[in-house]
Parts: structure tokens; C-alpha cells; sequence
């Protein structure tokens, strides 16, 4: 599998340029070798923040067991109840992160060894002047430099893909550059690296590569299915919607064994593969029900069944096409109606899911909860600059051209199927790699469309099937006419056109992270509110508040399960139309001391209908004519609320 010592020499040279890029743009972005503990911790804004706090948590403890019992018995998150929190937010990263960082500063301490490097940074005024500190002892450099060091391995594996499906590491090298210079259009993990993709993807792209190198060879070892098993729980463990991905990836290699390019024996055991690693998944994720509710496991039933009684159902079609028909509507029914079922049996049908959120943007259905995804900048439709991007640098032409080509040997080999016989079947339908990667392509291509933040997946794999440009099956007439250093060397010319450009902008970011109004919240509660008060407040907000003051909060930016779905709807009743009465019975319900609020959520909107008051008025009608409760609290909010600390952004009230 491409282990040549040149080849592994590209692999480490791409995997230490990734990470060191990746590190430079965050670097320039938020400046933050310069920024203290404080201030690191205010640059994790939303579920960034929240992940972090239990990684923070388990290396404060005075051990590392104590630390993990205390984030599986959480009172903090969502008191007053107590979670596990490992279950719940999928937190193995940060456990595993925590162990290796409690592990090296055991050794280094144990040896002398100087862990980190801190100075004193002088501020413009009115800000103080704060100590930052630099290395692997500072947790947050730390924390950081693992992710950058997985993404940028990351790199090495789309290398691989890349010369592996096209059959020269001179496609290895395309997919490289492609995605180099479609950087910012592929990955946001440079912005936001403690988000659950930024763990969950680079084994996804792990799990293809095994994949291809599985369905392309006939002769396959034990240890390439367990491998395939290990790479999918690597992708599920830390992200909870990389089942939906796995489920339209089972969705393409049951079309490939319908038609005749997965032989009967391999494909079994890919979905036992596949089985074994939802169960495992169930086990380390201590019996959560979403994964076997889900589309994924439920497809995988279904087609378990179908594997069974294929001889059955085949009697039931008079003609291939109507064989391939049968098989089809089984396998889709089946899966709708198992996951229904399973949802309602295991009592997880509360959960939201990717599918869901597709569901409510094609049919046009609109909730408060499906409001306050859509409503985010990142889960709108794909912008209309987004092809063009792709186009200036050459990407999208080259994909299409490939997928052309690959869609119409697809068209002829179904069309022979459907009028030969069982040796010229077998003779015809090979190449299957390139039908599942162009599937999922246009896959990916869907879900980006409805939602823009999944071009993630799309941008990566239109790197990979970019590699093709340079496979002699598709393209050998062209490279006897012209010659194949012509055409690569062409190609990457126009692309690196554009792409140098991109690439010169992403370096040209220049920032530096400054929050004062939030350090002022954060420094007032530490210092002016009991260790045991209660916040409750915007779910970005209150991320930060559990990460740097460690208080107790009701609400958090995890929005998936029901009752903190139900929790977030109150507190953010503050935002609408209700009584301040109504509004503050609910809080103290919730055992709420104080209440953040923030002003500029009483007027901004992102687009059109998607402001508080008007998500508010979609959801609560009967109180459309009411004035806004937060134009009420921000006059007085006496007798219900009083204001005990006020800034630019922050007004903290006590709920009385």
C-alpha cells in the first residue's frame, strides 16, 4: 500500500507542513502565545469552551481518576442535575488528551525538565498587565498542539488516498495541493480547534483509504477489515454526527452490491465490520441509544435481511432491473421504518440529529429548535461564491470532467448488466473505487448545498477524486496525444494560479484576541457571586462562564438532547415577548441565581426571521402583540429582576 521510503518521506514532509500551517494561521488569527490563561480560555467561545472546561477539569484534579469521575458525575453543567458527561458530550478526546498531558508533566517534572516559558505582557490601557506562558506545560498550547498535530497527519492519509486511487504518487501530490489551495473552503479546525470534527475527521479519511484499498483488491487480510472496524469507531467515539456520514457511505456500497461491483463475500464483511463497530460505540458510550437508533445502524439491519433472503426476493422480480427495484425500496423502507421503531423503543427519538435538521431545510419546517441551527451563518445553504472559489482554482472543472467520465462507464456497465450474462457481468463491473468515491461525491455535494458548514466533506473529497486527473484508465488517450507531464504540469499551473493567492490571504490574516467586557464579567463574578451560583444566560456565554469561573450553569451550547433543549427555551425567554413574571417563575424552577444578559441579542439578527423576537414569534403567536421582555429589563426589571453589574455588552441580573 504505497510503504516506499520515498513515499513515506512525502507523507512526514506534507504531515509537518499541515500542522505548521495550521499553527501559523491560528497564531496570526488570535496572537495566542501572547494572551494569559484568561484570555485562552475566552477564545474557546461556544461548545469550544464547554469541551475544554472538562479537559481543564481532569488535569486540576488531584488525580486523573478523580478528574474523570468528576466530568462523569457533572453538577455543574446542568444543575442541578448530574450527568455523565463522557456520555453525553463525547469526551473521550479530552480524556485522552488529559492523560497523555498529566503523563508528560509527571516525566518532566520527575526529571527537572522546564515545561513551559512565561513572561509578563503589558496591555493597552484600561487592561492590566497579564503573565502568558508558552510549551507543553501550558494546557491550552498543549490541548492545541495535539489537534494541529492529528490534522496535519491528516494530510499524509489524503496523500495516500491520493496515490492510491489514481496510481502515482503524482496524484498524492494533486490532492495535496488541491486542498492546500482550497485551504479555507476545506477546514475551519485553524479557527475552532476543539470542535468534535477536528477529532472525528482525519479517521474518516483513515476509514476511506482502507475502504478503497478493500473494495479495488480481491485477496483481502483479516487485518484490513479490523482495521476498517477500528478507524469507524475512531471516527463515532468523538462526534455524534459522523453516524449520519457512515450511513450515506453503507447507502453507496449497497447501490455498488445491488449493481455487481462488491462481491457478495466482501460486502458482508464490511457491514459485520461495520455492526461490530456500533456495538462497540454502544459500549464505550455507556449504552447511549443514539447509536442504535440511528439511520445508520438501522440500514445496517435491513440489510443484513436483505443479505439473507436475497434469494427470495429474487424470485419476486421478473427482470434484473426489477430485482435491483425490490432490493432498493426493502433496504429504504426498511431503514425509515427500523430507525423509527428503534427511536421510539429506545426512547431516543428526543435526540437531534443531521437528519433532521435536512429534513426541516427540504420541507421547509420551522420550530424554535430547528430556528436555532438554521438561523447560525454556518448552517445556511452554501454561498453562491462557494463554486465560484472552486473554480478559480480549477477544482470544480477538473472534478466534473472526472466524474463525467466515470458516471457515463457507470451508465455502461448498468446498461450491460441488464442484458448479459454472469461472465460478461463479472468482467465488466470492475473499478468499483471509483463508483463509491464518485457516489459519495455526489453525496457530499448534497448535504453542503442544504447545509454549508458540511462542505468540509465535500472540498476534502473533491481533492481526492482530483487525484484521477492523472489515472491512465481514464485519461490515457489524452497522455498519448499530449503526454503526461504536459497535462499534470498544465493543470497545476492554472490551479496554482488562484491557489498561491488563496494561500497568500489565509497568511495575511493579522489579529490578536481581545474580550474586555467578558473579562470583566468573568473577573466580577469570581470575585462579587458564591462559588454555588447559579448562571443561566446565552449558550456561548455560559460556556465560558463554567470554563473560567466554575460555576454552576443551567444551559450550554450542546443543544442535541431534549431536556437541555427544553432548559435553553426558558432561559431564552428572555428574549421574547413574555411576561417578566412568567419569565422569572421558570427561572427560579430552575434554581437560577443570576441571569446574563445581553442587549445586542435583543436586536441582532443574522438574515431575515431570524432574530430572538422573531424566532420567538414563530414559536409563542399568542404573545406577538406584547412588547419585548428585554426592552423591559433593560429600562427596569423591577420587582422580578435587579441589575447588580452592567458593562458595554454584560448586564448581570439577580433573579429575585
Amino acid at each position: 500500500m504505497y510503504d516506499t521510503g520515498y513515499s513515506k518521506c512525502l507523507k512526514l514532509y506534507k504531515v509537518v507542513v499541515h500542522k505548521i500551517h495550521l499553527t501559523m494561521l491560528f497564531e496570526n488569527d488570535r496572537h495566542f502565545s501572547h494572551l494569559s490563561t484568561l484570555e485562552r480560555e475566552m477564545s474557546f467561545r461556544n461548545e469550544m469552551g464547554l469541551y475544554y472546561s472538562y479537559f481543564k477539569t481532569i488535569i486540576e484534579a488531584p488525580s486523573f481518576l478523580e478528574g474523570l469521575w468528576m466530568i462523569m458525575n457533572d453538577r455543574l453543567t446542568e444543575y442541578p442535575l448530574v450527568i455523565n458527561s463522557v456520555k453525553r458530550f463525547h469526551l473521550y478526546p479530552e480524556v485522552l488528551i488529559a492523560s497523555c498531558y498529566r503523563t508528560l508533566m509527571g516525566i518532566m517534572n520527575l526529571f527537572g525538565i522546564e515545561a513551559k516559558t512565561c513572561w509578563n505582557v503589558t496591555r493597552v490601557a484600561p487592561l492590566n498587565k497579564v503573565q502568558s506562558c508558552e510549551g507543553l506545560g501550558d494546557p491550552a498550547c498543549f490541548y492545541v498542539g495535539v489537534i494541529f498535530i492529528l490534522n496535519g497527519a491528516m494530510m499524509g492519509l489524503f496523500f495516500l488516498c491520493g496515490t492510491y486511487l489514481s496510481g502515482t504518487q503524482v496524484g498524492g501530490l494533486i490532492t495535496v495541493l488541491c486542498y492546500f489551495f482550497n485551504h479555507g473552503e476545506a477546514t475551519r479546525v485553524m479557527w475552532t480547534p476543539p470542535l468534535r470534527e477536528s477529532f472525528s475527521y482525519p479517521f474518516l479519511v483513515l476509514q476511506i483509504y482502507i475502504l478503497t484499498y478493500i473494495i479495488r483488491t480481491s485477496n483481502i487480510k483479516k487485518k484490513y477489515y479490523t482495521a476498517l472496524c477500528l478507524s469507524n469507531v475512531a471516527f463515532m467515539l468523538p462526534w455524534q454526527f459522523a453516524q449520519f456520514i457512515l450511513f450515506i457511505q453503507i447507502a453507496s456500497l449497497f447501490l455498488m452490491f445491488v449493481v455487481g461491483y462488491i462481491e457478495l463475500y466482501k460486502f458482508q464483511r464490511i457491514i459485520y465490520m461495520n455492526t461490530i463497530s456500533v456495538l462497540l460505540c454502544f459500549i464505550l458510550m455507556f449504552g447511549k441509544p443514539m447509536y442504535l437508533s440511528s439511520y445508520y445502524s438501522s440500514s445496517l439491519l435491513i440489510t443484513w435481511a436483505i443479505i439473507m433472503k436475497r434469494n427470495k426476493i429474487q424470485r419476486l422480480g421478473a427482470s434484473e432491473l426489477n430485482f435491483w427495484l425490490i432490493q432498493g425500496c426493502i433496504w429504504l423502507f426498511g431503514t425509515v421504518i427500523l430507525k423509527f421503531l428503534a427511536s421510539k423503543i429506545l426512547g431516543a427519538s428526543d435526540y437531534i440529529r443531521f437528519s433532521d435538521l435536512i429534513r426541516a431545510r427540504i420541507l421547509r419546517y420551522t420550530d424554535f429548535d430547528t430556528l436555532m441551527y438554521n438561523c447560525a451563518p454556518e448552517s445556511d445553504f452554501m454561498e453562491l461564491m462557494t463554486p465560484l472559489r472552486y473554480t478559480n482554482t480549477l477544482l470544480l472543472p477538473v472534478v466534473v470532467v472526472i466524474t463525467c467520465l466515470i458516471f457515463k462507464k457507470f451508465v455502461r456497465d448498468v446498461l450491460c448488466v441488464l442484458c448479459a450474462n454472469t461472465y460478461l457481468r463479472k468482467h465488466l463491473l470492475e473499478n468499483g473505487e471509483l463508483v463509491f468515491h464518485t457516489l459519495q461525491l455526489l453525496a457530499f455535494t448534497a448535504l453542503a448545498i442544504l447545509i454549508m458548514k458540511l462542505k468540509m466533506f465535500l472540498t476534502p473529497h473533491m481533492c481526492i477524486m482530483a487525484s484521477l486527473i492523472c489515472s491512465r484508465q481514464l485519461f490515457g488517450w489524452l497522455f498519448n496525444r499530449v503526454g503526461f507531464k504536459k497535462v499534470v504540469i498544465g493543470i497545476l499551473t492554472m490551479m496554482a494560479i488562484q491557489g498561491s493567492a488563496n494561500l497568500y490571504d489565509q497568511w495575511s490574516i493579522k489579529g490578536e484576541f481581545s474580550n474586555w467586557p467578558q473579562e470583566q464579567l468573568m473577573q466580577w463574578i469570581k470575585s462579587n457571586t458564591r462559588p454555588d451560583a447559579v448562571f443561566a444566560g446565552m449558550m456561548p456565554t455560559m460556556a465560558s462562564v463554567k470554563l473560567s469561573t466554575l460555576h454552576p450553569i443551567v444551559n450550554h451550547p450542546e443543544y442535541e438532547d431534549a431536556d437541555t433543549r427544553s432548559r435553553t427555551k426558558v432561559v431564552y425567554s428572555m428574549y421574547s415577548r413574555k411576561s417578566p413574571k412568567e419569565v422569572r417563575d421558570k427561572l427560579l424552577e430552575l434554581h437560577v441565581n443570576y441571569y446574563i444578559l445581553e442587549e445586542i441579542w435583543c436586536f441582532v439578527k443574522t438574515k431575515p426571521g431570524c432574530s430572538m423576537l422573531e424566532i420567538w414569534d414563530v414559536e409563542d403567536p399568542s404573545n406577538a402583540a406584547n412588547p419585548p421582555l428585554c426592552n423591559i429589563l433593560l429600562k427596569d426589571g423591577k420587582p422580578y429582576f435587579t441589575t447588580v453589574f452592567q458593562n458595554s455588552v454584560y448586564r448581570v441580573l439577580n433573579v429575585n
